[in-house]
């Protein structure tokens, strides 16, 4: 049972439902048919405000979406976040990514399959996650396949969703119909 359970569509009022009522590529329905979205609603305002953060990060961003999704499933699985990471499973998948390369995250950076430049984003996910900072030697390694918009990004994107992480967890979001679990 989730800790607050989801807005149901009959109280979303007139400043939530335009937005739950949205779709957005990668996510099944509406926004408000994904549990994330219905239960962050009971907080319309602090909703409102987030949705363009995330959805910067999510879609308009500079990073390439396949190292986008990379780093936030890193996050999940590092946060120990089923539905962070059964969400952008599904977000994955859309873009083409293969099983065996989703599921090859859980496994980290030294897993077989890796190229140099996935390695280091996987590295630099962990480093923000153990120590808050991306060492010297991880940094240069990103120096060199991105720009200072990229780096900054990168950082904000996995300190973003070690955010949402945080919520998902604690206020026990409920899987939605289809979304897979943890590996």
């Amino acid at each position: 049972m989730p800790r607050i359970p989801p807005l149901p569509e009959s109280e979303w009022d007139e400043t939530t439902a335009p937005a739950l009522q949205a779709r957005t590529p990668g996510l099944q329905g509406r926004l408000g048919d994904n549990n994330i979205f219905s239960t962050l609603a009971r907080h319309p305002q602090l909703m409102r405000k987030w949705l363009p953060f995330g959805g910067f990060l999510l879609g308009r961003g500079v990073l390439p979406a396949r190292e986008r999704e990379i780093l936030i499933l890193r996050t999940g699985y590092n946060c120990s976040s089923p539905y962070e990471w059964g969400q952008h499973v599904r977000v994955s998948e859309a873009l083409q990514m293969d099983r065996e390369e989703i599921l090859r995250v859980a496994q980290g950076p030294e897993a077989d399959g890796w190229s140099a430049a996935d390695a280091t984003l996987l590295r630099a996910a962990d480093e923000l996650h153990r120590d808050a900072k991306i060492s010297a030697h991880t940094w240069a390694q990103l120096s060199e396949d991105h720009d200072e918009r990229a780096l900054i990004e990168l950082t904000m994107l996995v300190g973003h969703y070690h955010m949402v992480a945080f919520a998902l967890n604690s206020l026990e979001v409920e899987l939605d119909e289809g979304l897979e679990g943890l590996p």
